[in-house]
């Protein structure tokens, strides 16, 4: 074994066996559980919560978090569905591309961002913001985007900080990880060439990107979550080596 991380929970993240989940849910569901995982992270969770119920009950799997569209979806049907699924932090996935040109428009997102963490406080929740890499590579007023968005946030908001899409918009990960600091509550683990190409992406551990120094860098998480976009390859024997490669390599508490 490796070095003991601060993460409690390995996780992968549904959007990666979109394809499998939309021609069986039940039998994907069990087969992500015979593989070890104990938890996952849906996509658009108001549309699966009555498949993903049962199937969590019948396979032992459960979800911290879940990635929904509150900003411009039906925040009430997503806040049932995390409450069934006994999901606690709900994460906005992405913001328009194009935003992130214009400082006042990301202001202004964050200022929605800000009104939607009251509303899902209400309803028990903690709400996070999910980057790629156009938030990285954006520059306003003379800084990275990112970093101006969040200083606009609510402390209360958290981030998951995709650290293949920070990678591949020329972020120093470690160094971003640190200086977003305890703000970043999980990470999403990917591997790949290190381009914008979603087919060259592979399991965990088989690419070039160096994601042990990211998860090392991510002292404060409580999630790593496994996701490839897309592949060239068989989705599910990435997402099953992704798995044995961050269990032999790191201790999951």
């Amino acid at each position: 074994m490796g070095n003991v991380t601060s993460v409690t929970t390995l996780a992968v993240q549904l959007y990666s066996v979109r394809d499998a989940l939309t021609s069986d849910a039940p039998g994907t569901l069990a087969t992500l559980a015979e593989m070890g995982y104990t938890h996952v992270e849906p996509y658009g969770v108001e549309e699966w919560v009555e498949p993903l119920a049962e199937a969590f009950s019948a396979n032992g799997l459960a979800a911290r978090s879940t990635h929904a569209n509150p900003i411009d979806g039906d925040r009430e049907a997503i806040f049932a569905a995390c409450r069934r699924l006994g999901v606690t932090r709900l994460i906005q996935p992405s913001s328009p591309r194009e935003m992130w040109t214009d400082a006042a428009a990301v202001s202004d997102f964050a200022g929605r961002m800000n009104e939607l963490a009251v509303e899902a406080a209400a309803a028990g929740l903690e709400l996070g913001y999910h980057n790629h890499e156009f938030e990285i590579e954006s520059r306003l007023d003379g800084r990275v985007g990112l970093e101006f968005f969040v200083d606009q946030l609510d402390p209360s908001i958290q981030l998951q900080v995709d650290t293949y899409w920070a990678h591949v918009g020329g972020a120093d990960v470690p160094a971003l990880l640190g200086a977003l600091g305890d703000r970043v509550t999980s990470i999403h683990i990917k591997d790949g060439d290190g381009t914008r190409d979603t087919k060259t992406q592979v399991a965990v551990g088989a690419g070039s990107v160096p994601v042990l120094d990211f998860i090392d860098a991510a002292t404060a998480i409580d999630t790593g979550i496994v996701e490839l976009d897309d592949t060239a390859l068989d989705m599910l024997t990435q997402v099953r080596d992704s798995r044995t490669f961050l269990i032999n390599e790191r201790t999951w508490a």
